[in-house]
């Protein structure tokens, strides 16, 4: 049985943070790989075209031996949910236990989520700490439960400093005309100024 991560997220530009997190779930779950998942069509925001934010993950990964960027059949959904491209991930790989890596804010909405009953039977989650977020994850899992109709989510905080960067603020950057070095992998911020992303 594999042991694998995913790592979802619009990655609007992918950032230190995001390497941060998957670095963190690979040592501390004992993951044999994490796959990077770009949302192809984010079903609550508005994002840069998805060929540029795979190429940017791909950029960011393509030093780490055990971090892929998922098939890219795995995003093809009109509006592309977690369960769809889980789905796709499991017909892939069906030898594998899964744990998805996610963001405190963003696992603070999973009772939102779609078919979220049937995706929490099938995933580990490891949550990653946020600087606005100051619950504590007990309370989450409470609330969790609850909204679930008791449903049981196997979750652990990731042992990491919460990091303050944002794939935002490096768009506001971006249109301020400010540096972004240091905020994104060299090859991100090289590709980013090629296109001339996120500058209007």
């Amino acid at each position: 049985m594999q042991n694998w991560g995913i790592l979802g997220g619009t990655f609007d530009p992918v950032h230190w943070g995001h390497l941060l997190m998957a670095e963190t779930a690979l040592i501390q779950a004992d993951l044999d790989k994490v796959i990077w998942v770009p949302s192809f069509s984010p079903p609550h925001k508005q994002a840069m075209e998805f060929e540029h934010r795979s190429s940017m993950v791909q950029l960011a990964i393509a030093d780490h031996p055990s971090f892929a960027l998922a098939p890219v059949e795995a995003n093809l959904q009109a509006i592309d949910y977690a369960i769809h491209s889980l789905n796709y991930l499991q017909s892939l790989y069906p030898h594998t236990h899964w744990h998805w890596i996610i963001g405190m804010d963003a696992f603070t909405t999973l009772p939102r989520w779609y078919r979220r009953q049937e995706l929490i039977t099938i995933c580990d989650w490891l949550v990653a700490p946020r600087p606005s977020t100051h619950v504590q994850l007990d309370d989450i899992q409470v609330a969790q439960q609850l909204a679930l109709q008791g449903m049981t989510i196997r979750s652990s905080l990731l042992a990491m400093p919460s990091v303050g960067i944002s794939s935002s603020l490096i768009r506001q950057y971006c249109r301020q005309g400010r540096s972004i070095r240091y905020l994104v992998p060299e090859a991100v911020r090289i590709y980013i100024d090629t296109h001339k992303l996120y500058s209007n």
